[in-house]
């Protein structure tokens, strides 16, 4: 059995202490709770007080970085999408800088597995330099936990269902 891992970064307009971020730093618990409650959660990567903010430097400025573990791509995307986080993600240039694409990794993991901070940052930077494979592969090009490419087919109701390609 295998599920699926994300990390995501984005580049931080300023320090989570400064004014421009109280409105998403206010939000941040609300949205661990929904992820946390959302069905398919199964875990996030969280500091030592138990929240799952990590800030990396980097030269650019700071670096927001999320990682989680979810039972499958769907799960990811009703909570990423379809939830009152949409919302949050609407609104990120208030808080986000732009940030190198792809800002978003995902890979399997076997059941029971945990991946580290610096593991997630790899497969981003892995993801960055060669495209999409079963290593690390993007929201659009998506693999199987076998490596196979995933594949999309548009359904009548307009909706995109993800098939094995």
């Amino acid at each position: 059995m295998y599920h699926l891992a994300q990390v995501n970064v984005a580049r931080m307009l300023a320090p989570l202490d400064d004014p421009i971020m109280r409105e998403f730093v206010a939000a941040i618990g609300r949205i661990e709770r929904l992820a946390a409650a959302s069905p398919g959660f199964l875990w996030r990567l969280a500091d030592e007080g138990g929240h799952g903010v990590c800030v990396q430097p980097d030269e650019g400025g700071p670096v927001f970085v999320n990682v989680t573990l979810w039972r499958d791509y769907d799960s990811l995307h009703v909570f990423t999408y379809r939830s009152p986080h949409a919302d949050h993600l609407k609104r990120r240039s208030r808080w986000f800088a732009a940030t190198p694409q792809p800002s978003t990794a995902l890979w399997w993991v076997p059941d029971g597995a945990r991946p580290s901070l610096d593991e997630a940052l790899l497969r981003l930077q892995f993801l960055r330099r060669y495209g999409p494979t079963p290593r690390a592969f993007s929201l659009r090009r998506r693999f199987d936990p076998d490596g196979r490419p995933v594949g999309r087919r548009r359904l009548a109701s307009g909706y995109v269902r993800h098939v094995q390609g």
